[in-house]
């Protein structure tokens, strides 16, 4: 089905949310915002968002984590039946661009009117979905919203989290005005698609206009700590040392070599990063006793991230016999990859070809909150095209012509999906 949408409609309102927080910057090639939770950034960009839901007749709810959700019931829909959702976050990272996020959430709302204005009549309720701090900056590590709607979180624990400050999510969404009852049921609906910039440059280099996902990446986390001996940088013979960062820097190629293994050998799409190190004592004249260190590895494939799991504690086995250190390791997150509805992504395409909208496959390397929603229903994440592949900065970019085109696909899914009885 091809379900027109309004470009201009759709850039007004991104180009409107793009100013809560926004950041200014001498390059006019730059357009950064902040806004993090229960900041009034955040509270004036939720703000906007109700506004404009209840401007298309839209019947919203704030949840008890500050979950927005609007829904359009027209007469053909049965207002008990599982609703098709559709939405993302508007929350940011500091210095953030202004398209991550905010397309999928009005990208959302630029479908459902859409779909009142070319008169589709569907089955199913449509709901356009905000979820809180999908980024992470302020309570938790990411995704909450989504966690609390999938019953991963309880929303006493979500609203006990704190903030750098100790303020709690709770106070913080009382303050602003966000702090509703109950909490979304992703279980519930019937289907959820969320709209994101790509953030790489697959779609860019292949000359298309939107992506269909086809697995999310799993993510595992390892912490690594290597003790040596502290000792005087001077009067330490090179001989006589235990070097805690030689050690570790050994360790950081060995993740690299270890993640370059499995892209020659049998994925791709693998990657792993050691992003960061905190060094102790960390003075230019003293030999450093200890190390930590944050290791991160994803792929669309699990196994291959177990084998460089697998070479990373390897290597701190070696690194123990050749230099004497000791190490510990631990995983306190390992998220598996999260595959993609088929019947969502079918509609997707069918959407693309309907409304002349070229679409590819691809993999997210990335987090989004649709992996939490796919552990309880069907979801699909759709992308629109990144220029250069940046994101999470103020260069970030997506020609307004692509947002129109992705959202168009959505437009025609979720109007494919929403009929279906």
């Amino acid at each position: 089905m091809d379900v027109p949408v309004d470009e201009a409609r759709l850039r007004a309102d991104l180009e409107a949310n793009a100013e809560f927080g926004q950041v200014e910057f001498d390059d006019p090639e730059k357009r950064g915002r902040t806004n993090l939770t229960g900041t009034k950034a955040n509270e004036r960009a939720r703000d906007y968002l109700v506004e404009r839901m209840e401007d298309a007749g839209l019947d919203v709810r704030i949840d008890a984590v500050g979950n927005v959700a609007g829904e359009w019931c027209p007469p053909s829909a049965d207002p008990d039946a599982a609703p098709v959702a559709t939405g993302s976050h508007v929350d940011s990272v500091p210095e953030g661009g202004i398209f991550d996020g905010p397309l999928g959430t009005y990208g959302a709302l630029e479908a459902v009117r859409a779909m009142q204005e070319a008169g589709v009549e569907p089955d199913h309720p449509v709901l356009v979905v905000n979820f809180t701090e999908e980024e992470g900056q302020s309570f938790a590590d990411g995704l909450l919203g989504s966690s609390v709607a999938v019953g991963e979180r309880t929303v006493e624990e979500a609203l006990a989290l704190e903030n750098d400050e100790g303020e709690t999510l709770e106070a913080a969404l009382e303050r602003i005005g966000y702090r509703g009852t109950g909490a979304l049921d992703a279980a519930g609906w019937d289907a959820f698609y969320e709209i994101h910039v790509e953030q790489d440059t697959a779609l860019e280099s292949a000359g298309a206009a939107a992506g269909v996902v086809t697995t999310i990446t799993g993510i595992t986390h390892c912490e690594v700590t290597i003790e040596g001996e502290a000792n005087h940088a001077g009067a330490t013979a090179m001989g006589d040392r235990t070097d805690a960062l030689a050690a570790a820097s050994e360790f950081v190629l060995d993740v690299e070599a270890a993640a370059n293994d499995v892209v020659a050998e049998s994925s791709e799409s693998a990657v792993g990063t050691v992003g960061s190190l905190d060094v102790s004592p960390n003075a230019t004249n003293v030999v450093p006793g200890a190390v930590e260190m944050g290791v991160d590895v994803r792929d669309v494939e699990y196994e291959s991230m177990e084998t460089i799991v697998e070479a990373a504690r390897d290597s701190l086995g070696l690194l123990e016999a050749g230099r004497g250190v000791d190490t510990s390791f631990e995983r306190p997150f390992d998220l598996r990859p999260t595959p993609m509805s088929d019947r969502l992504r079918e509609a997707a395409h069918r959407a693309g070809d309907d409304a002349r909208v070229e679409t590819m496959d691809l993999h997210s390397g990335a987090a989004h909150d649709t992996m939490h929603v796919a552990s309880v229903t069907d979801a699909a994440l759709l992308f629109a095209p990144s220029q250069d592949g940046i994101s999470h900065n103020p260069r970030e970019w997506t020609d307004w012509a692509d947002c129109a085109a992705t959202t168009r696909v959505l437009a025609g899914a979720l109007a494919d999906v929403a009929t279906e009885t």
